[in-house]
C-alpha cells in the first residue's frame, strides 16, 4: 500500500503516513497537516484515501477543513489545489443528491454542491474541472440544457477534454440524441484510446438505441474482452439474447444474467430480469426474493419501478389484489412518467378495476393509451369502464377502435355487440355474427352465450325462424329435440285438468323409467328457457309448457320457470293457478323480487291497492332497495294514490308526490338509463308546476325511447303534450298529440283524441275541436261524454262567431247551423234516462238547451244585419268594378291613339326622306344637263368669284355648327332652320358643281353669263331650290316638330348624320375643307381627269 510524506516545517525531515494505516480520528492527521503547513495536494490525497476506505465522515472533515477561510487565506497563492478540494466536495454532494430518494434532502445536497462549485469559480472562473463538475451537478438535477452549456464551455476551450466529452455524450444520450452521443463517445476514444471499458459500454448503448443491434453487440463483447467481469455488459448482452425470443437465445440470456448475478449479487437490472424469468415459470417465491434484493440494492428510480412491478404482478397473479395494487402504485411513483415505463400503469388499472375503483382505473388506462394509442387490451378495458359508468357512446367508440386496429379480435366484437344491444340491434347482431365467424375460422369453440345472444336478437327483431335455428345450434342434441320435433308427446288431458298439467312431474319420471335420458347441462338452461319463450310467442303453448316443466324438473329452484308458467296461466285468465305458481316461486325464493313484483302487479289489476303496496314494499326490502322494478312500482303506487285522492287533501297529495319522486330518483341513481323512472320523475315535477324542468326530462326520455325499438312509450309523448298544453303552447301540444296518435295508436285512441280536442278548444279552434270529437264518437259511440263535449264545442263556435264585431253572412249562417246541431245534441242527451251514469247533470243539459234556443232567436237579427251589409258591400264592389273597367277602356284607347300617332309620324318621316332623295336626283340631272359649250370665264373674275363663294360657304358652315345644339334644344325652330340649311346645301352643291365644270373647261365662258344681272341669278337660284323648298313649305313648324322629333329621340341621333348618310353621292359636300389647305387641294384636283373620276363615281 502507498504512503505520503509530509515535509516538516523548517527542516529537511518528512513525516511518513501510510495510507492503509490512517488514524480513525482524522483530527490527528489534520493537526499534522496544519502544523507542518503541508501542501494542499497531500490533504486531497489523504481525503481521497479515507473515501476509498468508506470513511465518509473523515473524508468530509479533511476537505471541509481544507476549504475553510483560514486555509484559503494561508494558501491564497495556491489556486489549483484549493479548486480541486472544492470540486471534490461538490462532486461528493452531487452524487449523494443524485441517489437520494427524499426530495427535501436531495435539494439540500444539490445546494451544498452548488455552493462549493461557485466558491471554486470565484477562485478561477475559467477552470475546466469546475465547469465539468457543474455539468455533472446539472446532469444529476436533470437540467440537461444547462448541463449541455457547461460542458460546451469546456469543449470550446479544450476540444479534447475527456471528462467534458463524456459528460456531453451523456447529456445527448439522455436527450434522446443518440447519434450525437455516439459521435462524442467515438471522439473520446480517438483522443484517448486507453479509456476504461465503460466508455465502450456507452458506445454499445447508443448503437442499441439506434437499432444497430449487431454493432451494439460487438461493443458489449469488446467491453467484456477488456473487462470480463463487467456486469453492465453482461446484462446488456443478456437482454439482447432474451429479446430473440427463441429457446436458445433465452437460455443464453439467462445464463449471462446468472453470471452477472454471481459477479455482483446486487445488480438491480440482473435481479429484475431474473425475477421476470421466474415469474413466467411460476416460481413466485424466487420472484419476491430477487425483487426485494433489487429494491434494497439500488436507488435508481427506473430500476426500482421495474422491481416493484415484478413484485406487484406476482401478487396479482396469486389474486392478492390489494397488495398488488400497493406495489403497482409504488412502481408508478418511481417511474413518474408513463413514457419511461408504462406496464405498471396497465397492471394498476387492472387491479383497480377488480377492486371497483373505476375512476382511478380509467385514468391509468388512459395514460397507457397516451403512450400506446393502439393497444387493443387497453382500449377494451377503457370501453368496459365506460360501460360501467353508463357512458355508452364513449365505450362504443373504444370497442370500435379496437376492432379497427385488430379486425381478428373476436372478443372485442363480442363486447361491442353486448354494448349495442340496447341501442342498435342490427349493429349488435352484425358484431355477434362477426365474432362467431372469427371463432369458427380460428377453430375455437364458440361460447353458447354468444349463440344465445344471436338467437335473442333474432327473436326480438321478429325473425323467429333464424332465432329457432340459432337456439337449435346452441343447444345441440338432447331430449328437448324430441320434445320440439314431436317424437315425445305429453299425455292428453281434458280441459278441466289442463291447468293441473302445469305442475305435473310424473310424466318426466315415467320417461326416465323408460330409459330416456333427461340430462340438461346448466350452461344450456338459459338457452332452453329462451327457446321455450320463443314457442310461447309463436302460441305453441304445449311445447313452451313442456320445456319450462323440463327445466323445473331438472332444476326445481329455477324461479323464472314458475313465473313464465304463471304468466301463461294469467293469459288464460286462470288467476288462481297463476297465484299458485307465483307462490311456488316464492317458496323456492321468498326474496325473489321478480316474483313479488309480479304478484304486486296482479294485485294492482285486481284493485287491491293496500296489498299491492305491501307486496312492493317487501320486494323493495328484500333487495335492500336495489331492485329497480320494485322501487319503480312503489313509486307508481304513490303517484296514483296522489291523483286518486278523493278527499282532495292537498297535504296528503303532496306527501305521496314527494315519496314517488324520491323512489323515481332512487331508481335513476341505480340505473341512469331507466326511461320509465325518468318519465315518472318528470310527471311528478309537472304535477308540482315545474314545467320547464319536466319538459326537458320528457324530451330526453322521448329521444332515448325513440332510439330503442324494444321500448314503446306513448305515455311520454302524451306527457310532453300535456306540458305544452299547460304552458299555453297549443300548437306544439296539438302536434305532439297527433304524432302520438299516428305513431302508436293509428289514430284510434279515444283518450288521446279527447286530449287533442281539449287542446283545440283552449286554442279557440272550435271547428278542429268538433272534428276531433266526431272521430272519437265514431270510435266510441256509446260514450255520451264525447257527444256532450261536441255540443259544447259547436255552441262555443256559434257564440264566438256571433260576438265578432265584423262577420259575414256566411259566417252567421254557419254559426246558426252549428247552433242547431248543438241544440239537437243536447236535446238527445236530455232524453237519456240515467244521466249520472254517463257523468253529466240533467239540469246542466237543460241549461245548455235553453241557451242554444236563446242564441237561435238572437241570431236572426244578426243574420239579417249581416245579409244587409253583405248586399251593400256587393253593390259597392260592383260599382268599383265598373269604374275599373271604364278606366281600363280609356287607358287602352289612349294607348291606341298614341300608337297611331307614332305610326303617322314614322310614315311622314319616311315620305320626307324620299322627297329629299328625289330632289337630289333632280339637282344632279340638272348639273349634268348644263350646256357644255360655255366658255371659260375670266381667270381673275373666276378666281375672285370662287373665292367669294367659298367664304360664303365657310360662314354658313360655321354658323350651322354653332347653332346645332341650340336647334336641338329648341324643337319649334328646328324644322324651319333645317329646311333653310338644306336649301343652302343645295345652293352650295350647285356652286361647287359649277366650279368643277369651270375647272374642267366645260363651263360657258360667256362674260354676260358670268356677269349676269342679279335678277337673272336670283331666277337661276330659284330654279335650283324650288324643287326642295316647295314640299317643305307645306307643313307648319309645329307639325314638323310633331312628326319629326319623336323619331329622332327614339333612335338617339340627329338629322345631319342621317342626311349625310343618305346623300353619300354628293361628293362636294364631303370634300369641303376649312382653311387654305382645303382650297389648294381643290385646285390640285381640278383637272379633267379628276372631274371624270368624280362623274364616274356619281354615276356608280
Amino acid at each position: 500500500m502507498g504512503c505520503v510524506y509530509i515535509p516538516v516545517q523548517n527542516s529537511e525531515e518528512e513525516v511518513r503516513v501510510a495510507l492503509d494505516q490512517l488514524p480513525r480520528d482524522a483530527t490527528d492527521i489534520l493537526d499534522i497537516l496544519k502544523a507542518e503547513q503541508a501542501p494542499l495536494n497531500i490533504w486531497l490525497i489523504i481525503a481521497r484515501e479515507y473515501f476509498k476506505q468508506g470513511k465518509i465522515d473523515e473524508f468530509l472533515q479533511i476537505l471541509e477543513e481544507g476549504s475553510s477561510r483560514e486555509i484559503d487565506e494561508y494558501y491564497s497563492d495556491v489556486r489549483y489545489d484549493r479548486i480541486a478540494i472544492l470540486n471534490a466536495l461538490g462532486a461528493y454532494y452531487s452524487n449523494i443528491g443524485k441517489i437520494e430518494t427524499k426530495q427535501r434532502e436531495k435539494e439540500e445536497f444539490f445546494i451544498r454542491a452548488t455552493h462549493y462549485y461557485n466558491k471554486a469559480s470565484r477562485i478561477d472562473k475559467h477552470e475546466p474541472s469546475t465547469w465539468v463538475g457543474k455539468g455533472q451537478l446539472l446532469l444529476a438535477k436533470g437540467d440537461l440544457e444547462q448541463a449541455y452549456g457547461a460542458f460546451k464551455i469546456v469543449l470550446d476551450g479544450q476540444a479534447d477534454n475527456i471528462p467534458a466529452l463524456l459528460g456531453q455524450a451523456c447529456v445527448q444520450f439522455n436527450r434522446g440524441r443518440y447519434t450525437e452521443s455516439l459521435e462524442l463517445y467515438k471522439k473520446a476514444l480517438q483522443v484517448y484510446p486507453g479509456c476504461p471499458a465503460a466508455v465502450r459500454l456507452g458506445l454499445g448503448l447508443c448503437r442499441y438505441k439506434l437499432g444497430q443491434f449487431r454493432k451494439a453487440r460487438q461493443a458489449f463483447e469488446r467491453v467484456l474482452q477488456l473487462d470480463p467481469d463487467n456486469v453492465e455488459a453482461l446484462v446488456a448482452l443478456g437482454i439482447m439474447d432474451l429479446q430473440i425470443n427463441e429457446s436458445e437465445g433465452i437460455h443464453e440470456g439467462m445464463e449471462k444474467m446468472r453470471r452477472a448475478f454471481e459477479l455482483y449479487p446486487y445488480c438491480a437490472m440482473a435481479l429484475n430480469h431474473l425475477a421476470n424469468h421466474f415469474f413466467f415459470t411460476g416460481q413466485h417465491f424466487l420472484v419476491e426474493q430477487l425483487t426485494e434484493t433489487a429494491l434494497a440494492s439500488t436507488d435508481h428510480a427506473l430500476m426500482k419501478s421495474h422491481s416493484y412491478y415484478n413484485l406487484a404482478r406476482s401478487y396479482h397473479s396469486k389474486g392478492d389484489y390489494e397488495t398488488a395494487g400497493r406495489y403497482y402504485m409504488a412502481s408508478v411513483k418511481e417511474s413518474q412518467r408513463p413514457q419511461d415505463f408504462v406496464l405498471p400503469y396497465y397492471g394498476l388499472g387492472q387491479v383497480q378495476m377488480k377492486l371497483g375503483d373505476l375512476k382511478s382505473s380509467l385514468s391509468n388506462f388512459e395514460k397507457v393509451l397516451e403512450v400506446h394509442p393502439e393497444n387493443c387490451e387497453s382500449l377494451k378495458a377503457v370501453g368496459y369502464i365506460y360501460v360501467q359508468q353508463g357512458q355508452a357512446e364513449k365505450a362504443l367508440e373504444m370497442f370500435k377502435k379496437a376492432t379497427r386496429i385488430d379486425p381478428r379480435d373476436a372478443h372485442a366484437f363480442i363486447e361491442m355487440g353486448e354494448l349495442l344491444i340496447s341501442s342498435d340491434t342490427s349493429a349488435a347482431l352484425d358484431a355477434f355474427k362477426t365474432a362467431n365467424s372469427l371463432l369458427r375460422k380460428s377453430r375455437e369453440e364458440v361460447p353458447i352465450e354468444l349463440l344465445n345472444n344471436i338467437g335473442v336478437l333474432h327473436f326480438e327483431r321478429g325473425e323467429f325462424e333464424l332465432a329457432q335455428k340459432t337456439f337449435t345450434d346452441a343447444l345441440g342434441d338432447g331430449v328437448w329435440v324430441d320434445f320440439i320435433n314431436g317424437r315425445i308427446h305429453c299425455p292428453n288431458v281434458d280441459s278441466a285438468a289442463f291447468p293441473a298439467q302445469f305442475k305435473d312431474t310424473d310424466f318426466f319420471h315415467q320417461l326416465e323409467e323408460d330409459g330416456i335420458s333427461l340430462e340438461l347441462p346448466w350452461e344450456k338452461v338459459t338457452t332452453l328457457f329462451n327457446q321455450a319463450r320463443l314457442f310461447e310467442e309463436l302460441h305453441e303453448t304445449e311445447k313452451a309448457s313442456i320445456l319450462y316443466r323440463l327445466i323445473l324438473f331438472k332444476f326445481p329452484d329455477y324461479v323464472d320457470g314458475y313465473l313464465r308458467l304463471a304468466a301463461m296461466a294469467w293469459a288464460r285468465n286462470n288467476v288462481q293457478l297463476s297465484l299458485e305458481l307465483i307462490g311456488d316461486a316464492l317458496k323456492v325464493d321468498e326474496k325473489s323480487s321478480n316474483a313479488l313484483s309480479m304478484l304486486g302487479n296482479m294485485e294492482l289489476k285486481a284493485d287491491a291497492w293496500l296489498k299491492a303496496k305491501e307486496t312492493f314494499r317487501i320486494a323493495q326490502d328484500v333487495t335492500g332497495g336495489k331492485d329497480s322494478y320494485a322501487n319503480l312500482s312503489l313509486g307508481n303506487w304513490n303517484y296514483f294514490a296522489a291523483v286518486r285522492n278523493e278527499k282532495k287533501d292537498s297535504k296528503l297529495e303532496a306527501t305521496h308526490l314527494e315519496k314517488a319522486r324520491e323512489l323515481y330518483c332512487k331508481v335513476l341513481a341505480q340505473r341512469p338509463g331507466n326511461v320509465y323512472a325518468a318519465n315518472g320523475a318528470a310527471v311528478v315535477l309537472a304535477e308540482k308546476g315545474l314545467f320547464d324542468v319536466s319538459k326537458d326530462i320528457f324530451t330526453q326520455v322521448q329521444e332515448a325511447a325513440a332510439g330503442n325499438i324494444f321500448v314503446q312509450m306513448p305515455d311520454v309523448w302524451v306527457n310532453l303534450a300535456h306540458v305544452y298544453f299547460a304552458q299555453g303552447q297549443f300548437a306544439l301540444a296539438v302536434k305532439m298529440y297527433q304524432n302520438c296518435l299516428r305513431k302508436f295508436y293509428y289514430g284510434t285512441d279515444t283518450q288521446v283524441l279527447l286530449y287533442l280536442a281539449r287542446t283545440h278548444y283552449e286554442a279557440e279552434q272550435w271547428q278542429d275541436c268538433k272534428k276531433t270529437l266526431l272521430r272519437a264518437i265514431h270510435l266510441a259511440p256509446s260514450n255520451y261524454m264525447l257527444r256532450f263535449d261536441a255540443g259544447i264545442a259547436m255552441q262555443k263556435f256559434s257564440t264566438s262567431t256571433l260576438q265578432k264585431q265584423k262577420r259575414t253572412a256566411d259566417e252567421v249562417r254557419q254559426a246558426v247551423s252549428e247552433l242547431k246541431n248543438a241544440l239537437r245534441v243536447f236535446s238527445q242527451l236530455s232524453a237519456v234516462t240515467n244521466h249520472h251514469s254517463h257523468g253529466f247533470d240533467e239540469k246542466k243539459i237543460e241549461m245548455h238547451v235553453d241557451y242554444c234556443k236563446h242564441l237561435l232567436d238572437a241570431a236572426k237579427v244578426h243574420r239579417e244585419a249581416a245579409e244587409r251589409e253583405e248586399q251593400q258591400n256587393r253593390q259597392k264592389l260592383e260599382v268599383a268594378r265598373q269604374l275599373i273597367l271604364a278606366e281600363e277602356a280609356r287607358r287602352k284607347a289612349e294607348e291606341e291613339r298614341k300608337l297611331q300617332m307614332e305610326r303617322r309620324q314614322h310614315e311622314e318621316m319616311l315620305r320626307r326622306v324620299r322627297q329629299q332623295e328625289e330632289h337630289f336626283e333632280r339637282v344632279k340631272e340638272l348639273w349634268k344637263g348644263k350646256n357644255k359649250d360655255k366658255g371659260d370665264d375670266d381667270d381673275e373674275s373666276g378666281q375672285a368669284e370662287k373665292k367669294k363663294k367659298k367664304e360664303k360657304k365657310k360662314r354658313k358652315k360655321d354658323k350651322h355648327h354653332k347653332d346645332h345644339d341650340s336647334h336641338m334644344e329648341d324643337p319649334d325652330n328646328f324644322m324651319e332652320e333645317e329646311s333653310n340649311f338644306m336649301s343652302d346645301k343645295a345652293e352650295d352643291g350647285a356652286e361647287n358643281a359649277q366650279d368643277l365644270l369651270a375647272a374642267a373647261g366645260l363651263e360657258d365662258s360667256d362674260d354676260g353669263e358670268m356677269n349676269a344681272p342679279p335678277a337673272k341669278k336670283a331666277r337661276r337660284k330659284q330654279a335650283y331650290s324650288d324643287s326642295e323648298d316647295e314640299p317643305l313649305q307645306k307643313q307648319s313648324p309645329e307639325e314638323e316638330v310633331d312628326a319629326y322629333e319623336p323619331e329622332f329621340r327614339e333612335e338617339g341621333a340627329t338629322y345631319e348624320p342621317q342626311f349625310r348618310e343618305e346623300g353619300a353621292t354628293y361628293e362636294p359636300q364631303f370634300r369641303e375643307s376649312d382653311g387654305e389647305n382645303g382650297d389648294n387641294r381643290l385646285l390640285e384636283d381640278s383637272s379633267e381627269e379628276a372631274v371624270n373620276k368624280e362623274i364616274d363615281a356619281d354615276s356608280d
